[in-house]
């Protein structure tokens, strides 16, 4: 006598669900598209991250499980990609190719739903935003480990780009390749920085198998993916794009790797309450020129959070100063800092202030 099946009934009940959230996504997509024709009508910002990132922390908190409260994010991240796409058509440039982390960045803040286009490099980032054929431009400018993307910081000095957010990655680099076993691996490939990242587990893991050095982690993966004897070091997003297996997850050297990405845009984002402000100064080369800088940002009560010197590469041995700072470029405080700044004869420049990452509030 045959039994039934106790998984029957249960995904039916799965079915029934799936069809109903179906049916509230299309509801949803419907009220979208109103949205999205008032903000034409009122030509107001169709993006609008700060909406986003309430809606995401109103959700978690409204959570009561079993759904992981993590994932929730990822969930409604392409739910809000989707969306976006139905008011406006959406392009982001990245610096490629696909599957690198700055991929990851972009994946991780605008979804899959948004066109992704990946650049050569750092410069045609900024230039495809400059010429509008982008709306967004998504750059690294600094590692945990590594330190900064002195590219970047550079290319702010003549570019009218903004800063209008950041975006943190977790950097964790995996073993893959095209059969998910080391038996008949000859070559061992990845990026320079990703190497250095995973020094320890190649070394005393696969002392024995050549390392190559490629322009990028994507690089590798797609090395993999067309020869079964290479191995490669790069993200579960170049697993999943090219259909790679994982052989070791999380072989970097350090646990807490992350870096921190910028996204660009000629506009500027307003108040959120939890801002950053970058800018870039130089001052008139005298003893005490930079003390007394440092003393009117202290004097207004200023957090700086971050300071990276850069040669102004205009002038032998001058220097422009890369600085963070907690607070909105609109705060009293800072807007008289500035001026005061200003009085002084420093040169500033401010590139954007915007939204602190989620991955660095309390």
């Amino acid at each position: 006598m045959s039994q039934t099946n106790p998984l029957l009934p249960l995904r039916t009940k799965i079915d029934e669900l799936d069809e109903q959230i179906l049916a509230i996504l299309n509801r949803r997509a419907s009220i979208v598209r109103e949205i999205g024709q008032i903000k034409a009508d009122q030509h107001t910002d169709f993006y609008t991250p700060a909406r986003e990132t309430a809606i995401y922390e109103r959700l978690e908190r409204l959570n009561q499980g079993p759904f992981p409260n993590e994932s929730i994010r990822s969930v409604f991240r392409e739910i809000f990609s989707a969306s976006l796409s139905m008011e406006a058509p959406m392009t982001v440039v990245y610096l490629g190719p696909h599957a690198t982390f700055t991929h990851l960045a972009c994946v991780q803040r605008f979804g899959f739903s948004v066109t992704g286009i990946p650049a050569h490099s750092i410069k045609d980032v900024f230039d495809e935003v400059e010429r509008d054929r982008a709306d967004f431009g998504v750059v690294p400018v600094e590692n945990s480990t590594e330190g900064v993307v002195n590219s970047t910081l550079d290319l702010f000095t003549d570019s009218t780009l903004k800063i209008y957010g950041e975006i943190i990655v977790k950097v964790s680099h995996h073993l893959l390749s095209k059969t998910g076993k080391m038996e008949g691996i000859e070559r061992i490939c990845s990026h320079p920085h990703a190497l250095a990242q995973c020094k320890k587990f190649v070394q005393e893991q696969v002392p024995n198998i050549p390392i190559i050095e490629v322009e990028s982690t994507a690089r590798a993966a797609a090395m993999a993916q067309n020869d079964p004897t290479v191995c490669a070091i790069a993200s579960d997003l170049a697993a999943r794009l090219y259909h790679l297996i994982i052989i070791k997850k999380a072989i970097e050297d350090y646990p807490n790797n992350a870096t921190r990405f910028l996204i660009i845009a000629k506009k500027c984002l307003a108040p959120t309450g939890h801002d950053k402000t970058s800018l870039l100064f130089s001052m008139p080369d005298r003893v005490g020129a930079l003390y007394d800088v440092m003393r009117v940002f202290s004097e207004h009560t200023i957090n700086l959070t971050k300071i990276e010197s850069r040669p102004s590469k205009k002038k032998a041995w001058e220097y422009l100063f890369y600085v963070d700072m907690a607070g909105h470029m609109d705060d009293v405080k800072i807007t008289q800092a500035i001026e005061k700044l200003r009085q002084q004869n420093v040169f500033i420049k401010v590139l954007g202030s915007y939204p602190i990452s989620d991955n660095l509030k309390n």
